[in-house]
């Protein structure tokens, strides 16, 4: 299996190297060493972006996080590592949540400003060994399998990242990742809970995307898995979803779920998962980022630098001429209508027409 493949290649657990040739160099794993200021951090490679109230807020490589609030002047952001980020989140306009590699969670109550970190992969590792390191009933098959997923991601320490987080307001939220990994909080990141026994994921799929849809929340992961919320089991089912291939986002409204991923692949539902339909649209890229604009209409953008805008739910999609072309890996609402779009080159503001 393979994290997600439209990311720029990213840096798994490398360690920096300090010091000079006359010295016996040292060794800084990503988690020990802040995030190095530079003028360049908005044009390497960004996967993740935001709104933070009004706020742009955009993250990377090497633990790079910038902001802006007219999404033409940037300030780095104040981080305390150098993994690799994915995903961001902002329930309100001060708190927000940024995951990444070496399984990191980081918080902010200053829109983005500062950052401090919650979680890394060897706290989440020894929270699954807590959790299922000692079954009640260990000749239970699922038990046991819990067991030794939690033991090998002690064994194998922080190098699991976390692909998406979403938070329902500022105390309740899920991170998700690679191996059927996701966490829950209900308050704000002080703790937080293993949910890999209330997954109906077998093989331990790579959960890439979790996002409300439909009425509940739903997941989209590898090899064509769709999980759903299921609020009164507290648990996410499995969705039968005509197709087999990787998704990497979930998109929708109250009526619509809407997922999407390689090779220009989309679905949409309008019974909450009970049934699929495949959308047209019109690309052969992977689609890499989506979401429900504020007038209803819904974009999704591709890793080969293709926009697409839909005005009737998701039915049917158009491509959109932008103004700067180039591979998109996410993509946010701006002010006056505009579009954000983060990705190799940095964050490019785009009007629809």
């Amino acid at each position: 299996m393979q994290y997600k493949t439209l990311l720029p290649p990213l840096v798994l657990g490398a360690a920096i190297i300090a010091g000079s040739a006359a010295a016996e160099p040292i060794f800084h794993t990503p988690l020990a060493l802040p995030a190095a200021k530079s003028s360049l951090a908005l044009r390497a490679p960004l996967n993740a972006l935001a709104l933070a109230g009004k706020r742009l807020v955009t993250a990377g490589q090497r633990g790079h996080i910038l902001y802006s609030d007219d999404g033409q002047n940037w300030t780095q952001a104040e981080v305390p590592l150098s993994s690799d980020l994915t995903a961001l989140y902002f329930p309100s306009a001060q708190k927000g949540w940024a995951v990444g590699h070496e399984g990191v969670i980081l918080h902010t109550t200053d829109g983005g400003a500062t950052w401090t970190k919650q979680l890394d992969g060897k706290q989440a590792a020894d929270l699954l060994v807590k959790q299922y390191g000692k079954p009640a009933n260990p000749n239970d098959p699922v038990a046991q399998r819990l067991q030794q997923d939690a033991e090998a991601f002690a064994a194998q320490g922080a190098d699991k990242p976390f692909l998406d987080v979403w938070f329902e307001d500022d105390k309740r939220g899920f991170v998700i990742g690679a191996f059927n990994l996701i966490l829950r909080t209900e308050d704000g990141g002080q703790s937080w809970m293993p949910w890999l026994d209330r997954v109906d994921n077998p093989k331990g799929l790579h959960l890439y995307a979790i996002r409300p849809a439909g009425g509940t929340l739903f997941i989209a992961g590898e090899q064509g898995l769709v999980l759903k919320f299921d609020r009164v089991q507290r648990r996410f089912t499995h969705v039968d979803l005509p197709y087999q291939g990787t998704l990497f986002g979930v998109a929708g409204t109250a009526d619509l779920v809407l997922v999407y991923g390689l090779r220009g692949n989309a679905y949409r539902s309008n019974d909450g998962g009970a049934s699929w339909t495949k959308v047209d649209t019109g690309v052969n890229a992977g689609l890499a980022s989506g979401l429900v604009r504020s007038d209803g209409s819904v974009v999704l953008v591709s890793q080969a630098g293709h926009v697409l805008l839909s005005s009737d739910n998701g039915t049917s999609f158009n491509r959109v001429k932008v103004a700067t072309t180039g591979p998109a890996f996410a993509v946010s609402e701006a002010s006056n209508g505009a579009i954000a779009l983060a990705g190799m080159g940095g964050v490019r503001v785009e009007a629809l027409k």
